[in-house]
C-alpha cells in the first residue's frame, strides 16, 4: 500500500530535474500550466458524466486578486442551433464584481500554442447581470448563427479566494418553445 501520494506534476518535475543532471536535491518545480489560464492538456474526472461538457476558455491571468481578461468560448462544434439568448451562470463563491459594461459578445478566433484567442468582431447585444450578479444574460440583436466560434469576454479582478470555478452556458434557440438548454461548462482555476 502506498504511504504517500506524489502528484503527477511533482513526478514530472523530478524526472526533468534528474534528466538534466541537476539532481533531486535542488527541488525545482515545473508548472504544468503557467500564469496564463487555458484548459490543461491532460485532465481526469472521477465521474465521467455524459451530462457534463467541457468548454474551451482563455484567461489572461489566473492569479488571485489580479486583473484577468476572460474569454469564455463557444466553438461551432459546441452548439447546433442559433442563439437567441445566452446565459452564463457564475458560481456563488466567485466573489468579485462583474460590470455589465465590461462584458461583450464577439466572434472570435480560437487560439492555441501559436496564436492567442482574440475577438474579431463584436456582436451587438444587450447584456444584463441578474441573480445578484451571479448570472450574465446576453440578448443578441439578431440570432447568432452556429457556424462561427463566439466568446463572452470580460475583464475582472480575480477573487481573493483561489480555487476552481465552474461557469455554465445555457442558450435559447429561436423557435416556439422559449427554453434554455445546457451547452457546457468552463472549469477555471484561480491560483493561490
Amino acid at each position: 500500500m502506498l504511504k504517500s501520494f506524489r502528484p503527477l506534476a511533482y513526478l514530472a518535475a523530478a524526472a526533468l530535474v534528474g534528466a538534466t543532471g541537476l539532481g533531486l536535491a535542488s527541488r525545482q518545480t515545473v508548472k504544468a500550466q503557467g500564469s496564463v489560464g487555458t484548459p490543461s492538456i491532460l485532465e481526469f474526472r472521477w465521474d465521467g458524466n455524459k451530462d457534463f461538457k467541457k468548454l474551451y476558455y482563455y484567461v489572461s491571468n489566473t492569479e488571485r486578486t489580479q486583473w484577468g481578461e476572460y474569454f469564455l468560448v463557444l466553438r461551432a462544434k459546441d452548439r447546433k442551433a442559433a442563439i437567441l439568448k445566452l446565459s452564463i451562470t457564475i458560481p456563488s463563491y466567485f466573489n468579485t464584481n462583474i460590470d455589465p459594461k465590461n462584458v461583450k459578445l464577439c466572434y472570435t478566433s480560437v487560439g492555441g500554442y501559436a496564436k492567442r484567442t482574440k475577438c474579431e468582431e463584436t456582436i451587438p447585444a444587450e447584456i444584463q447581470l441578474t441573480d445578484n450578479g451571479k448570472r450574465i444574460d446576453i440578448f443578441p440583436t439578431t440570432p447568432v448563427p452556429p457556424d462561427k466560434a463566439i466568446a463572452v469576454v470580460f475583464n475582472v479582478s480575480n477573487p481573493v479566494n483561489g480555487g476552481m470555478f465552474q461557469f455554465n452556458a445555457l442558450a435559447q434557440a429561436p423557435g416556439d418553445i422559449p427554453m434554455a438548454g445546457y451547452l457546457g461548462s468552463w472549469v477555471i482555476e484561480v491560483t493561490n
